[in-house]
């Protein structure tokens, strides 16, 4: 037996590295799935004397997308989401994630902002106590506060058909 323990040791490795390659990047378990969103108050971009709380939501389901100005994928997925806000599918909150250089309402001005608030997370703390790991991500918030699903990664219209529009739908918005 101790002979043959580094084998099967070894096709036990290569199982577990055989079933990660086909495993989605995209598709990060989130641990908040089903839980509360985190509750926070931050001011909101270019209007500091007003604030925005995940409580403003209650009985709505809505997006929040995290971005950031630095971000080229936000810049990517900007058009998608200026649909969706004319569309009205569901009202999305920006939360603009560690935007050191102050440049998130500059380049909202010249873009338009899909936006129905944009809080300002400069310290990335909120980004944090949502299991933020990069930008952009998308959580679907449903009418109680829970959050019902995570998207990691820029929302194309596909990413939109297949995972949002479902989610949506389900939940009633």
């Amino acid at each position: 037996m101790k002979r043959w323990l580094p084998l099967i040791l070894f096709f036990v490795l290569v199982g577990f590295f055989a079933k990660g390659l086909f495993l989605n990047p995209r598709e990060v378990p989130s641990p908040f799935i089903g839980k509360p969103a985190p509750a926070f108050t931050l001011p909101l971009v270019g209007q500091p004397d007003k604030t925005f709380s995940p409580a403003d939501m209650k009985g709505r389901v809505w997006l929040l997308n995290v971005w950031a100005p630095w971000c080229v994928s936000c810049r990517q997925e900007h058009p998608v989401l200026m649909g969706l806000a004319q569309s009205q599918s569901a009202p999305i909150v920006g939360l603009n994630w560690k935007d050191k250089e102050r440049e998130a309402a500059q380049l909202l001005g010249q873009h338009g902002s899909p936006y129905h608030a944009v809080p300002d997370d400069l310290s990335g703390r909120v980004g944090i106590d949502y299991g933020v790991t990069g930008t952009p991500e998308t959580y679907v918030i449903d009418k109680t506060g829970v959050i019902r699903m995570k998207h990691v990664g820029p929302i194309d219209p596909e990413v939109w058909k297949k995972k949002f529009e479902p989610k949506l739908k389900e939940l009633g918005a």
